[in-house]
């Protein structure tokens, strides 16, 4: 899926640094004031949004100080930023308000304009304002007709945060071994969940998918536009659906990349994934086989995935020591997890390094872990990103209600019994939403038949490929684009295929889907 997880779907490590990668960047809670006064017309005509959708936005600077590195990029590609000031309860416009930070790479090629393109890069709770740059550049030409909105939704990045004060920047854990070890994901679970009554409890309730949406149609109107085009990954391609639904009349063009089918959206998505997270560890395990003089984590495939569970069992029997951090048999699946959503050597030797690092540890030797492991302990084991898994974990809890029954999720991990002890005590394992206020509105239905360019590929270890065909059977007006042979999250102007780069940007250009389903073969290396 969208990876809930930490760093998945929308955080494309080729394109930010690790660190980037690992959470929400810096967050501003701003001023929470509006931008100009609402207008007579507006005003007459009893809109009790109009204030915000005619607000006056203060486009400045992007960068915020000195090592703003997202700032930085985003003023040397020409983007300006603001905020965009929404209602925190759209049913109540005239309370408390938010502020939805924004950047835009404005269009070149005025006389053929086509309007507006916002981006969600996924999550839920993936920063997105940093992204324009890279999708201008991934567009080519048609980037100059469009205007690149970049959006951190409510209570992420740069935006308003939420921040429950979490000790981990993932509510995502394994399940552990036996009743002792689910006990305590139990007694973990309730805390997360507990800390965000605490520290958070005048928010959560308006963390949703639906308000997001709302937020967008907010930003829609304060730019001019009649109607948006939107790029949407993983997570991403969830909000675009519900857009479409609760704005039928104000999308043009709308490409969903990493489909989330929306019958199988909620807390628990990820247990679709589980088969999928079996195959690309496999793939992986093949790939670090073929490079052993590199990493030395076995010659075949079977020995490297020997190795994981050998690593597996230690952690199991005694966490292990990485630095200042410890590896248990809860942590450590989800770091093999985490490793997974990207389908190129840079990733793969990430995480061939990391497993090496943690052999090493269960062998008794003093680790300095590498880069990317180091990241990804201090994004799970320490609260500098707690604003990310508070902001993911609302979103997905106030969606859709999960079961509350503890007993339920210990079925389920009795019934996958031990085919699978890496992903199956992660997909299947407990967590904050059982814990939590039920959703104060409905899940929505999605539209039966949304115009739209569906990207997959079929190997997607988060968005599973069957998700992507699903949605595609229910829409007969789209087009589905698959990416065959990659077990990669997030193909658009992220993996590398001229097939797929080039069949979306002529959608983009011209606003006519393919005549048919597109198939593109992986490139050659």
């Amino acid at each position: 899926m969208t990876a809930p997880t930490a760093r998945g779907a929308g955080r494309r490590s080729r394109r930010r640094t690790a660190r980037c990668a690992a959470a929400a960047a810096l967050c501003l809670a701003g001023a929470l004031t509006l931008g100009s006064a609402p207008s007579a017309t507006a005003a007459s005509a009893g809109d009790p949004l109009a204030r915000y959708d005619h607000q006056r936005l203060d486009w400045k600077s992007c960068r915020l100080g000195p090592g703003d590195t997202t700032g930085e990029e985003l003023e040397q590609a020409g983007a300006q930023c603001a905020d965009v000031t929404v209602p925190l309860d759209h049913t109540r416009p005239d309370g408390r308000t938010l502020t939805v930070a924004i950047s835009r790479i404005r269009a070149t090629d005025t006389a053929h304009r086509i309007g507006a393109l916002l981006l969600n890069s996924g999550g839920p709770g993936g920063q997105t304002i940093g992204d324009p740059p890279w999708v201008r550049a991934a567009m080519k030409d048609v980037g100059k007709r469009y205007d690149v909105v970049g959006v951190d939704p409510r209570f992420v990045g740069r935006s308003t945060p939420l921040d429950c004060r979490w000790p981990t920047g993932s509510m995502f854990r394994g399940a552990g071994t036996g009743r002792a070890g689910f006990d305590r994901m139990v007694a973990f679970s309730a805390g997360l969940a507990r800390r965000c009554r605490t520290h958070a409890g005048g928010l959560i309730p308006y963390a949703t998918t639906r308000n997001t949406a709302r937020d967008m149609d907010v930003i829609r109107a304060a730019l001019g536009e009649r109607r948006i085009s939107y790029l949407g990954y993983s997570y991403g391609s969830y909000l675009g659906q519900v857009y479409a639904t609760m704005f039928p009349d104000r999308t043009d063009r709308v490409v969903l990349d990493g489909v989330i089918d929306p019958a199988r959206y909620g807390p628990r998505l990820l247990l679709s994934a589980e088969q999928a997270n079996r195959d690309a560890l496999g793939d992986w395990a093949a790939w670090a086989a073929a490079h052993d003089a590199a990493y030395g984590l076995g010659r075949t495939r079977r020995a490297v995935l020997a190795t994981v569970n050998a690593v597996r069992s230690a952690a199991a029997r005694t966490p292990l020591r990485l630095g200042a951090h410890r590896v248990d048999e809860h942590v450590l699946p989800v770091l093999v997890f985490n490793g997974l959503s990207q389908d190129n050597p840079t990733a793969y030797g990430d995480l061939a390094r990391a497993v090496r690092d943690l052999r090493r540890a269960a062998d008794g030797r003093t680790v300095t872990p590498s880069p990317w492991l180091a990241d990804s302990l201090d994004f799970l084991l320490t609260g500098h990103d707690s604003t990310y898994g508070s902001a993911q974990t609302s979103i997905l809890c106030g969606d859709v209600a999960a079961p509350h029954d503890p007993e339920t999720y210990w079925r389920d991990l009795t019934r996958a019994g031990s085919r699978d002890r890496i992903f199956a005590p992660v997909a299947n394992d407990i967590n904050p939403c059982a814990f939590w206020a039920p959703p104060r509105e409905r899940p929505t239905t999605i539209r039966g038949d949304l115009r739209a360019l569906l990207v997959n590929a079929t190997g997607d270890p988060r968005t599973v490929y069957q998700g992507a065909e699903a949605v595609r059977r229910g829409w007969p007006s789209s087009r589905l684009v698959t990416l065959r042979g990659a077990d990669q999250h997030a193909v658009y102007g992220v993996f590398g295929s001229p097939c797929v780069d080039a069949t979306v940007n002529a959608y983009l250009g011209t606003g006519r889907p393919p005549a048919d389903d597109v198939t593109c073969p992986r490139p050659a290396a």
